[in-house]
């Protein structure tokens, strides 16, 4: 039998159920895929929630890694027996085992363990998208970025200093200060509204940032434009105090022509072939040693709802794992 975690309400953690089902022989183009370790991704949280609207009953989860125990037909590029990880759905990746179109499956090297694919793909080609194709990010570049102390923020932080940028780190408690530091950010600000535009400016002496990567939404949105230079880029990719009040174009205009964007990882892996790319690009950088994955702990599959609750405390300090 295959434990499978769903829900068929929105709401907190306690909405979260598990079931037990049956192995499902695999189709054209698919494989099953016996799971050893599965990201837990602050989007599960806002699907589970409602605040993202998905159709009900509904699974959850959107990475994995396990290894291929069955093939179906047209499947040519992995094997039974192959190693491999998964990022970007469907979903459903909260389960014991499970169908996955054998598109979205990336070999995995032999030096790379289940539990560190599963704790960076996704989030990883979330930071390689932002970084290398919402903004260029390079030598010299300015950047603020937000949730240094998490799971995408940790990956982005060390990402981008190793393409050669000045990276002002933004996290929300003193205690966090260290860790950000530790992660390579040339300075780390403890939020604060009143004063968060001053500083970076004060830190740039006066240029302010080139560009904002900001997941915070409501909250960080007025302060986050106020901290770039004439033309930089507002990066919005997240609403987890919720979602940003509507603006007036013209105030873009007014704080020095400024773009402003709010990009998808859909967008971003909408081929097959971008979608290779990207994550091929991010286990490289994982084997390299640029970026490292920062598992803060992991739950049995069964205690899913202890793993969003701990999340959504705002105590987690990097990545949540589920193990079947």
């Amino acid at each position: 039998m295959v434990t499978v975690i769903g829900f068929s309400s929105t709401g907190g953690p306690q909405v979260l159920e598990v079931k037990q089902d049956g192995h499902a022989a695999p189709g054209f183009g698919e494989v099953w895929l016996q799971q050893h370790a599965i990201g837990i991704n602050y989007l599960d949280v806002t699907q589970r929630n409602g605040a993202v609207p998905v159709a009900l009953p509904s699974g959850l989860g959107l990475e994995g890694a396990g290894l291929v125990t069955a093939v179906g037909p047209g499947v040519t590029h992995v094997k039974v027996g192959d190693r491999v990880a998964y990022a970007t759905g469907p979903l459903g990746a909260y389960a014991s085992g499970r169908l996955v179109p054998a598109g979205k499956l990336v070999p995995l090297p032999a030096s790379i363990s289940f539990q560190d694919a599963a704790a960076v793909l996704f989030k990883g080609i979330t930071a390689q998208y932002l970084l290398k194709s919402t903004y260029p990010v390079g030598p010299g570049t300015v950047m603020v970025l937000y949730g240094v102390a998490g799971g995408v923020g940790a990956i982005m932080a060390k990402w981008a200093k190793h393409l050669g940028a000045f990276v002002i780190g933004v996290v929300s408690r003193a205690q966090s200060v260290e860790k950000a530091r530790a992660l390579g950010c040339d300075e780390v600000l403890v939020f604060d509204t009143q004063t968060l535009a001053q500083e970076v400016a004060r830190i740039t002496d006066g240029k302010k940032a080139d560009v904002v990567y900001d997941p915070i939404g409501r909250v960080s949105f007025a302060a986050s434009l106020d901290c770039l230079r004439p033309r930089g880029l507002m990066v919005s990719f997240g609403a987890s105090s919720g979602a940003p009040q509507a603006i007036e174009v013209g105030m873009l205009n007014a704080k020095g022509s400024l773009f402003l964007t709010r990009p998808s990882i859909a967008a971003h892996t909408s081929s097959v072939e971008e979608y290779q790319a990207r994550a091929n690009d991010v286990l490289a950088a994982l084997q390299a040693g640029i970026i490292e994955p920062a598992v803060w702990k992991t739950y049995k599959l069964e205690d899913v709802a202890q793993a969003h609750a701990d999340l959504e405390s705002g105590r987690a300090s990097g990545t949540l794992l589920l193990i079947p």
